[in-house]
């Protein structure tokens, strides 16, 4: 936010970075979830209601390979879930992210 004089570097890494935040980012946020449940229909019967919004680049036409892209598509989701929460967990917990080079200072990898 440079109408804040926030910089990247003034944000923290884990769960302390969701508190630097400024209000009209969480205002833009919201707008755009707002924006997305409603810019389509989604009344029982419709196809958007099976999930299905003409989006065919990632999906197939072909039902089988349709159902077998989103039941990977739901097992990936799900694992994306537990690591997030693994995350959230170790950044409660350690009171330090995962992401935080700061504390590898032995690490091949800086």
């Amino acid at each position: 936010s440079p109408s804040a004089g926030l910089k990247f570097a003034d944000i923290p890494n884990g769960l302390g970075a969701i508190s630097k935040v400024p209000a009209a980012g969480w205002a833009q946020i919201a707008a755009y979830m707002a924006f997305c449940e409603v810019s389509q229909d989604q009344s029982p019967g419709t196809a958007a209601a099976a999930g299905d919004f003409g989006f065919k680049v990632l999906t197939s036409s072909d039902p089988a390979g349709k159902e077998k892209k989103l039941c990977a598509e739901i097992a990936n989701g799900r694992l994306s879930m537990m690591a997030i929460i693994g995350m959230f967990f170790q950044d409660g917990l350690t009171g330090s992210a995962w992401g935080d080079w700061a504390l590898y200072t032995a690490s091949p990898l800086r």
